[in-house]
C-alpha cells in the first residue's frame, strides 16, 4: 500500500508550526499556567485541601454536582454521576491532593515551557472534569485554550525550556542527543 501524505494548509503550518507565531503561543501559555499555579496555590494551605481537613472542599463540590443530575436536561450525566458517588466521593481525600498537585504542576510547567503538549493534556483533563461535574466558570475559556496548546506544542513552548530539552531528550518518535541521536 503506498503511503501518501496530505500537507496541511499553509495557516495551520503557521500557526501550529511557525516559531514566528511563538510569542502568542507565550501569551497564551502565560495566562493558562497563571490561572492554574493561582488556583492550585490557593488551595495548597487551605486545610480542607491539604490540612487536616483535607478533602471536605472536594466533597462538598462533587456533592452539590449530584445535585445536578435531576430534570429532563441534566447537567452532570449519570455516567458521571456514578464515577463520582462510587468512586470520587470515596476518595475524596486524595482527589483533593491530586487536586492541589496537579493545577501547581500545571501552572508551573506551563509557566516554565516545560513539556507543553503534555501538561496542557493534563490541564485540559483536569477542565473535562471539572464541565463534566457540572462547573462552567472559566473551564471552557481553559479547555479550548490547552487544546490549541496541544495543538502547537513544538513552538508553543519554544520561549521555554522546551526550546532546550526536546532536542536533548527527544520524543517518543526520535530519540534526542542525550540517548544517541547525534545533531
Amino acid at each position: 500500500m503506498k503511503i501518501i501524505e496530505i500537507p496541511g494548509p499553509k495557516f495551520s503550518r503557521f500557526l501550529f508550526s511557525d516559531t514566528r507565531f511563538a510569542l502568542v503561543w507565550l501569551a497564551i501559555r502565560f495566562y493558562v499556567g497563571y490561572e492554574w499555579l493561582v488556583a492550585g496555590w490557593e488551595k495548597l494551605g487551605n486545610p480542607v485541601w491539604t490540612g487536616a481537613s483535607a478533602g471536605v472542599a472536594v466533597k462538598g463540590f462533587l456533592l452539590g454536582a449530584l445535585q445536578k443530575t435531576v430534570g429532563a436536561h441534566p447537567d452532570v450525566s449519570s455516567w458521571y454521576a456514578y464515577f463520582i458517588q462510587n468512586f470520587a466521593i470515596p476518595n475524596a481525600t486524595t482527589f483533593s491532593y491530586l487536586i492541589v498537585g496537579g493545577e501547581i504542576l500545571v501552572g508551573g510547567l506551563l509557566l516554565l515551557g516545560l513539556f507543553t503538549g503534555p501538561v496542557a493534556l493534563l490541564g485540559a483533563f483536569m477542565n473535562l472534569n471539572y464541565l463534566f461535574a457540572g462547573t462552567v466558570s472559566i473551564n471552557p475559556i481553559m479547555l479550548v485554550l490547552q487544546l490549541l496548546l496541544i495543538l502547537a506544542w513544538r513552538t508553543a513552548g519554544w520561549l521555554g525550556l522546551d526550546r532546550y530539552l526536546l532536542p536533548a531528550i527527544g520524543t517518543p518518535w526520535q530519540i534526542g542527543r542525550l540517548f544517541g541521536r547525534r545533531k
